[in-house]
């Protein structure tokens, strides 16, 4: 720059004192313009350097940009895995609770059913020796074609009519081999209508009326989660609490730990 000043001030110079030559005056004139090209193509590579100058930090500003937009991503990525796991965990409690009900309702069925295969066995003896029929045998085989028949109106589903003949048949038979099991499924007729305030009734008086019978456990349960269905939490922990400890190592004990893992 002090260059470009120092030749103005000799053309000046040169034109004041009237002693410069035309031929003096294009020397000078070609070597202004020169060093004015020069600083001017010096001056645009330092603009062309600032521009991408720029460019590189607007570069870095839109690459931070969406990086942090890609750790947003990732960060909702994963609560929504976690999300998932969480749901995952939830639905296989509920479908291992669903199969050790469904155990403890073959249970059930497995029991009776090896009744009703006695029942039937010594019927078939009976025909086939031709012993004589007693008084007492066809008072017992009434008894287990009553029971029979109400059994089987309950699997088919049609719980109204299975109940009622449950009741009759306690009515006949009120302290049979099979009273306990009546009681029980009465109490799982009005269950499965979801009428749980009636099933709670009918399940106390299989641990009232049959307390050496096998199916108390299984009435204390499903009291605990009629219960449960009602939304009383402190009277289904209880009771679920009370299976754990008076039957333990049963299925009935499993599923009451994995009911009160639910209850908050």
């Amino acid at each position: 720059m002090r260059n470009l000043i120092y030749l103005l001030l000799a053309v000046l110079a040169f034109s004041v004192a009237g002693c410069a030559s035309t031929q003096d005056l294009k020397a000078v004139r070609s070597e202004l313009n020169q060093k004015m090209e020069e600083k001017l193509a010096a001056m645009d590579t330092e603009l062309a350097a600032i521009k991408k100058n720029a460019s590189n930090v607007e570069s870095m500003r839109k690459g931070q940009a969406n990086a942090a937009a890609d750790i947003a991503d990732l960060r909702d990525n994963i609560q929504q895995l976690r999300g998932q796991v969480e749901a995952l965990k939830k639905e296989l409690a509920v479908t291992t609770d669903n199969l050790l009900l469904k155990v403890n309702f073959i249970e059930n069925f497995l029991e009776i059913g090896k009744k009703d295969i006695a029942t039937n066995t010594a019927e078939k003896n009976g025909k086939l020796t031709g012993a004589a029929v007693t008084k007492d045998q066809v008072k017992k085989q009434d008894k287990e074609k009553a029971y029979s028949a109400a059994y089987q109106i309950f699997k088919e589903g049609n719980y109204d009519k299975a109940r009622t003949e449950f009741q009759n048949f306690l009515a006949l038979y009120p302290d049979s081999e099979y009273s306990d099991n009546a009681q029980f499924w009465i109490g799982e007729c009005y269950f499965f209508e979801k009428k749980y305030e009636q099933a709670i009734l009918e399940y106390e008086k299989v641990a009232k009326n049959y307390p050496s019978g096998s199916k108390v456990p299984y009435a204390l349960l499903k009291q605990g989660l009629s219960f449960l269905k009602l939304g009383d939490k402190t009277s289904a922990k209880l009771l679920l609490q009370q299976v754990i400890k008076d039957y333990p190592n049963t299925n009935q004990a499993r599923i009451a730990r994995s009911k009160l893992q639910e209850i908050k």
